[in-house]
């Protein structure tokens, strides 16, 4: 595992999770040479996870820490009852994206980022189940007044600290996301998640099993701490 006396590295999926961004903004941010409110340029990158570029994760956050709010966007929400449910892709347009599955790419790429939904039904068949989120309206306003990422407002939730995961246990137990994202050393589970999406953790696009009897936990993946920590000795090694 990397040295607590060597600096944390970060790629661009990673920071782009903590921060409410995509990948291709904070690439922008570098190759556009932005300045924060203290004038200060996007930091350069020290180093290269195969073609991706690695930055002072320290540096990167001082950075943020300084920048100018964001403007505010001038997308006004449709009037709509409260207690109104909206599906995935209702809940897109409602927020102003252009991409109807903006909203199912938070869910599943960003854990912890958007709100749990306030529904779920259970649809479909035996054979083809699915199921069918929706939030309320008033859920969506909230988390537009409080959003983490471009200018962090007032009241947002912080992010919940990751569990402590002993690396000496069971190495059959199945672990979730969180558990995972503490082993390897992330410090969120949405930059986790993100960096898993990006291809840039190849062992665990296998996973060994599922959530069940879990609640909302139903259907998320789940590794054996054995092949987590073989990532993690992966990492370490590039």
């Amino acid at each position: 595992m990397t040295s607590s006396d060597e600096p944390r590295l970060a790629d661009a999926a990673e920071i782009a999770a903590e921060q409410g961004l995509t990948p291709a903004r904070i690439t922008g941010l570098y190759t556009g040479g932005a300045q924060n409110a203290a004038g200060k340029i996007f930091p350069q990158p020290v180093d290269k996870r195969g073609r991706a570029r690695l930055w002072d994760h320290t540096e990167v956050t001082e950075w943020f820490a300084h920048r100018a709010p964001a403007r505010l966007t001038e997308h006004a929400p449709p009037t709509l009852p409260q207690g109104t449910l909206l599906n995935a892709a209702e809940a897109s347009r409602y927020l102003g994206y252009k991409n109807s599955n903006q909203v199912t790419t938070f869910v599943r790429d960003h854990p912890g980022y958007f709100p749990e939904p306030d529904v779920v039904e259970e649809k479909g068949t035996a054979k083809n189940p699915y199921r069918r989120q929706l939030w309320k309206v008033e859920t969506l306003q909230a988390w537009m007044a409080t959003r983490p990422g471009r200018g962090r407002r007032a009241g947002a939730k912080e992010t919940p600290p990751l569990p402590n995961v002993p690396v000496d246990g069971d190495p059959d137990e199945l672990l979730g996301a969180s558990q995972a994202a503490a082993l390897l050393g992330y410090k969120t589970v949405g930059s986790f998640s993100s960096s898993l999406a990006q291809g840039n953790l190849p062992l665990l696009k296998t996973t060994d099993g599922v959530a069940e009897n879990a609640g909302r936990q139903n259907g998320r993946r789940r590794w054996t701490r054995r092949r987590i920590l073989e990532q993690a000795a992966q990492r370490s090694r590039k």
